[in-house]
């Protein structure tokens, strides 16, 4: 299994290169093809004071999306062209101008999805959906940090964050191409419960055997939180281990709407220092 084709999530001018540059050396390694999607708000007639349509702000804002999204597209297709990545460019308008729920539909027809986290002190307009696109597309979201300079290398430690659950298990298997790389790859279980098929201690020991027969060195950890959440004995073992990936399941604490996270999740996509894939 590997990622042939990559669908990498351009919202704005200011994270175009951050991407690029963590995206297009992934490529290289991994032989994808990579698809560039960007999203443009479609111009909305604005009243003037008088009770007219603003026609000529309007042409304005119409006139810069358009130089926008062709700037992205030739910045896109001439670093791949230098890059030697096979590439290909989707762009579109849509009425919130979100790259993320822009490519939902063309991330379910992907191997993986790339994006970055959104800059919490950001302007909504340079903000894209992410947890839409990974609650509603099915695929894997690799989500690079904000904070992430530099280009992308092969990943030498991964710390996978297990408790059992389909959507763990799915972003384990989702991400065997990146975990083949690695040197090794932790399981990490913080809080596990006794089962009727397993006691605690032993957590993550099935998972880690199944990794393992891909020929991937796998060793297991289990933790207790204590006063801690979750989300910070996950982020504490990452910075104790040094790990350079992060894998993770997707959790909602309600289904009425995707937008609602559970804490882990919620804490992971504020505070991310270390490059996330998550699946649902």
């Amino acid at each position: 299994m590997t990622y042939k084709t990559v669908l990498a999530i351009i919202q704005s001018e200011e994270d175009a290169d951050r991407v690029m540059d963590f995206t297009l050396p992934f490529a290289a390694r991994h032989g994808s093809h990579v698809i560039g999607l960007h999203a443009e708000a479609l111009p909305i007639v604005i009243a003037s004071p008088l009770g007219g349509p603003a026609v000529d702000f309007t042409l304005e804002l119409s006139a810069e999306a358009t130089r926008r999204s062709a700037a992205l597209k030739e910045r896109f297709l001439e670093r791949t062209r230098t890059e030697g990545v096979r590439a290909g460019w989707r762009g579109y308008e849509n009425v919130s101008g979100d790259s993320a729920i822009s490519g939902i539909e063309s991330a379910r027809a992907s191997d993986l999805v790339i994006a970055q986290q959104n800059d919490p002190g950001a302007s909504t307009y340079h903000t894209a959906n992410v947890e839409a696109l990974i609650f509603e597309s099915g695929r894997p979201v690799l989500l690079v940090p904000y904070i992430f300079k530099g280009r992308s290398s092969p990943f030498k430690k991964v710390l996978v964050a297990w408790n059992g659950s389909k959507e763990a298990a799915r972003a384990a298997f989702d991400a065997l191409p990146l975990m083949s790389e690695a040197e090794e790859v932790e399981i990490l279980s913080v809080d596990p419960r006794d089962t009727l098929d397993q006691d605690a201690p032993l957590s993550g020991t099935a998972i880690a055997t199944a990794l393992a027969r891909h020929g991937l060195n796998v060793i297991t950890r289990t933790e207790q939180s204590g006063s801690l959440s979750h989300g910070e004995v996950i982020a504490n073992r990452l910075a104790d281990t040094g790990a350079d990936l992060l894998v993770m399941g997707a959790f909602g604490r309600s289904r009425l709407s995707e937008f609602v996270f559970g804490g882990v999740t919620r804490s992971t996509l504020q505070s991310m220092t270390t490059p996330t894939l998550m699946a649902r």
